[in-house]
C-alpha cells in the first residue's frame, strides 16, 4: 500500500479535532453563520460522494478484479465491501439514541435558548451523551481517512478537508449544552477535543487489527467499504444538515462546487 502512516495519522487527527474550532464558535459566537454552515456541509458531501464513486469504488473493482484474475468477481467483492459499509455506518446510526444524535442541525441560538428552558442537569446529559455518541460515529469515519490518504496522500487530504468540515458542526453540538450548564468554557472545549480523538483513535486500531492481513484484495474491499462508509454519512448527514441550517439550492450549489473542485484536483494532480 502506498502512502505514509505518519502522514495518514496527522490527517486523520486534524480532521477529529476540527470538533475543537466547533466548539469555538459553540461558546464565542453570538450567532450561527447558518448560509456558511449549510454551504459547508454541501461541498463536503459533494468532496466525499465524488471521490468514493470515482476514485474509491471505481479503483475498488478495477484492483479486485487484477487480484482475482477475474474481472466479474471483482465487481461483485467491490459491490458487496461497499454496501457492507453502508450498513456498519447505518447499525452504528441505529444504535446512537436520536435524542443524542450528533448530527441533527444545531445552532449556537438553539443551544442558549434551551438553557434558559431546561435544568443545568439535563444540558450537561445532552453534552456528555452527544460527546459519546460523537465519539461512536467517528470510528469509522477516522478510519475512512486514513485508508485513503494510505492509499493516495492527495486524496486522503481531500477526504480530510471533507470530514473536518462535517465535525464542526458536531463541535457546537457538544460544546454549547456542556458551556451554559457549567459556565466552564474549559470543560465544554475538553469534551469537544475527546470526542475528536474517536477519529484518529479509530483509525490506529482498524490499522493495527488489518495490517498483517493487507493484501491487494483487503485493501480494495476495505476501500470499497470506506466508500460506502462516506455515501451513507452524505446521504443521511451532511446534505440533510445542510438542508436544515440554510436554503435548499445553498446546500445542492456547495455540493456541485464540491465535486467540481474533487474533480479537478483529481485530473491535475492524476
Amino acid at each position: 500500500m502506498q502512502g505514509n502512516v505518519t502522514t495518514a495519522i496527522i490527517f486523520t487527527l486534524l480532521a477529529g479535532l476540527s470538533t475543537g474550532f466547533g466548539s469555538a464558535m459553540g461558546f464565542f459566537a453570538k450567532r450561527t453563520n447558518t448560509r456558511f454552515l449549510a454551504g459547508s456541509l454541501g461541498f463536503s458531501a459533494g468532496v466525499m460522494i465524488y471521490v468514493s464513486f470515482v476514485e474509491l469504488l471505481a479503483g475498488s473493482i478495477r484492483d479486485l478484479g487484477v487480484a482475482l484474475a477475474d474481472p466479474a468477481a471483482g465487481r461483485l467483492y467491490a459491490v458487496s465491501a461497499f454496501f457492507a459499509g453502508i450498513f456498519l455506518i447505518a447499525l452504528i446510526d441505529w444504535l446512537v439514541p436520536e435524542a443524542e444524535n450528533p448530527h441533527e442541525a444545531k445552532t449556537v441560538e438553539d443551544m442558549r435558548s434551551g438553557a434558559g428552558e431546561e435544568a443545568d442537569g439535563h444540558l450537561l446529559r445532552m453534552g456528555t451523551m452527544t460527546a459519546l455518541a460523537i465519539g461512536i460515529h467517528n470510528f469509522p469515519e477516522g478510519l475512512a481517512t486514513f485508508m485513503s490518504t494510505l492509499q493516495d496522500t492527495s486524496l486522503g487530504f481531500s477526504i480530510a478537508v471533507a470530514v473536518a468540515i462535517h465535525n464542526i458542526p458536531e463541535g457546537i453540538a457538544v460544546s454549547a449544552p456542556i458551556y451554559y450548564a457549567t459556565g466552564s468554557r474549559r470543560s465544554a472545549f475538553i469534551w469537544s477535543f475527546i470526542s475528536g480523538l474517536a477519529e484518529p483513535l479509530g483509525a490506529l486500531m482498524g490499522y493495527v487489527a488489518l495490517r498483517h492481513f493487507m493484501s491487494p484484495v483487503v485493501t480494495g474491499l476495505i476501500l470499497a467499504g470506506v466508500a460506502g462508509i462516506m455515501v451513507y454519512i452524505s446521504l443521511d448527514e451532511l446534505l440533510p444538515a445542510a438542508e436544515k441550517y440554510g436554503e435548499h439550492h445553498l446546500s445542492i450549489y456547495g455540493a456541485i462546487l464540491g465535486m467540481l473542485v474533487m474533480a479537478a484536483s483529481l485530473l491535475l494532480l492524476g
